[in-house]
């Protein structure tokens, strides 16, 4: 009878907010994507809605993805989350050997006529087989020689991905960290190995040349106009988009002065078209979505479903970042798209069938009718 009661006191929860976020973003994708590419696209392939045509593709191709990744209880990626890694390293390796050129970048597999980035992929791989080996070991993951081992195991991927795609990497890298960190009660491990990543990345910028070309060309970007042409024509656009905008479609420096506009500087024409007022109302979405992951994190029924979406979260939140840094040249120009907006095909994919995995966590939360969730 207690056990009825209670039974009868909890019903099953699902995450709409989070589906509404996701959809309204990639609505809003859509509509950006053609104001900023379809100039490009007409000149280029005489098709003005080419880019929008085969974005909303990849995005249906994703939406089919996420919904039965959701419907899949997420208990099952625990018992698959050695192979899983292991696929994703042995595609990652295969781009080093076979990989197919695009814009001057190896980084993409091509299975017939059918070409995609593996290291999407290895993001979603390393986010499952660290909440799997996270969740086994709670108890020891205080001890610094733990932290150490697991980020010893993620070292493979992240090698292999810095070989061809260093930006991806330190994304890779740094959901390894959050992860871990969050994991961890205990701080103080991670100032030890935050210097220990800093030494490693000076090393790294140090030995190669062209980075180190690259890191002047950021700090003083008006002597490398060469260099930094990309980020001069963004930050142009976002300075002359002042506070409300030029209005939607009315952007200059779309007109092939921002190289790729549709890629990875996006946010500096929504700047030069919707104002600060746009930029800021992007960036609180993307804030709204983020605590979503933290509620659906803080009431998941168990600690593997709990790190599955902290994993997600510093996805989604180290790319805007990174994305907006390099927007506004705060960084280096890396190469990294902002999501649900930014053109792509296998990064939109990928990242829907990681919304996939968030909601999926969400549907095995089962509320109290006395204690609802927040």
């Amino acid at each position: 009878m207690r056990q009825r009661r209670k039974k009868e006191k909890t019903t099953k929860y699902f995450d709409y907010t989070l589906l509404f976020l996701i959809i309204f973003l990639l609505g809003f994708g859509l509509v950006m994507l053609y104001s900023v590419s379809a100039y490009e696209a007409q000149s280029e392939f005489g098709d003005a809605a080419y880019y929008l045509r085969h974005q909303a593709r990849n995005i249906v191709i994703g939406l089919i993805l996420m919904f039965i990744v959701a419907r899949i209880p997420y208990g099952f990626w625990k018992r698959v989350g050695v192979p899983v890694y292991l696929i994703a390293i042995a595609l990652c390796f295969a781009v080093i050997l076979v990989g197919s050129d695009a814009n001057g970048s190896t980084r993409w597999l091509r299975i017939g006529s059918i070409s995609f980035q593996p290291s999407e992929l290895a993001k979603i791989a390393v986010i499952i087989f660290l909440a799997m080996l996270l969740s086994r070991i709670p108890k020891k993951i205080t001890q610094l020689r733990t932290i150490l081992a697991v980020l010893l195991c993620a070292v493979p991927v992240i090698a292999v991905i810095a070989y061809s795609n260093l930006s991806t990497a330190i994304i890779v890298a740094g959901i390894c960290v959050l992860m871990m960190f969050v994991a961890s009660p205990k701080y103080s491990h991670f100032l030890v190995l935050a210097l220990l990543l800093v030494a490693a990345a000076g090393i790294f910028i140090l030995t190669q040349s062209y980075r180190s070309g690259r890191i002047m060309a950021w700090l003083h970007p008006e002597e490398y106009p060469d260099e930094a042409y990309q980020t001069l024509q963004g930050l142009y656009a976002i300075g002359s988009g002042g506070l409300f905008g030029k209005g939607l479609g009315a952007s200059i420096q779309k007109l092939s002065y921002v190289p790729e506009a549709q890629n990875d500087f996006i946010f500096s024409i929504i700047c030069e078209e919707l104002g600060l007022f746009g930029a800021i109302c992007v960036i609180l979405l993307f804030v709204l979505m983020i605590w979503r992951f933290m509620v659906i994190a803080n009431n998941s029924s168990d600690l593997f479903g709990a790190l599955l979406v902290v994993g997600v979260m510093s996805h989604i939140s180290l790319q805007v970042i990174l994305n907006l840094a390099v927007v506004t040249n705060s960084m280096p120009n890396t190469g990294v798209i902002l999501p649900f907006i930014s053109y792509g095909g296998s990064s939109m994919i990928f990242l829907l069938a990681e919304m996939g995995l968030a909601l999926s966590v969400s549907r095995g939360i089962h509320l109290d009718e006395e204690y609802p969730m927040a």
